[in-house]
């Protein structure tokens, strides 16, 4: 499958590229951030704050929710908000894909729509709305985290 994001998002030109055609000036920081993301998909502001910061030496963490919060609006990256979790941001933007979340850890993992297409999920009586998408977030353990809670078991 094809998505905006296997074709657009990871070298500087296309980063560029994308940022214009959405009438983006391109300046370092969003630059930086958007590189960034593409190889830290999940990552909350803060974390993306302190990855950024190591390679431009400053950056506020108001700019960090500045060029995230119009990266969204601009659907550059999409937004992802776990309940109980902080906000997170990803580049796979154009696909149908949900989201795994680890009732222990926290850890986000992307997993592909059974469908295929949007939505995957219709209510029962949409009322008059045209459905779009909707949004839909697996809970459970992750593997790391049953196999440690496997190994404490077996020490006790």
């Amino acid at each position: 499958m094809v998505t905006d994001y296997d074709t657009a998002l990871d070298s500087d030109t296309s980063i560029s590229e994308a940022l214009r055609s959405r009438g983006l000036r391109v300046t370092a920081a969003r630059h930086a951030i958007l590189k960034w993301l593409s190889s830290h998909p999940h990552a909350s502001a803060d974390e993306v704050h302190q990855g950024v910061l190591e390679q431009l030496g400053t950056l506020s963490r108001q700019a960090v929710y500045d060029v995230l919060s119009a990266s969204v609006e601009s659907e550059l990256v999409r937004q992802i908000k776990p309940i109980g979790h902080p906000a997170r941001f990803e580049r796979r933007i154009g696909d149908n894909h949900h989201h795994l979340v680890c009732t222990h850890c926290g850890r986000v993992a992307d997993t592909d729509c059974k469908h295929g297409h949007a939505p995957c999920l219709a209510p029962a009586d949409p009322q008059g709305f045209v459905i779009h998408e909707a949004e839909i977030m697996f809970w459970g353990v992750c593997s790391h985290c049953r196999s440690q809670t496997e190994s404490h078991h077996d020490k006790g």
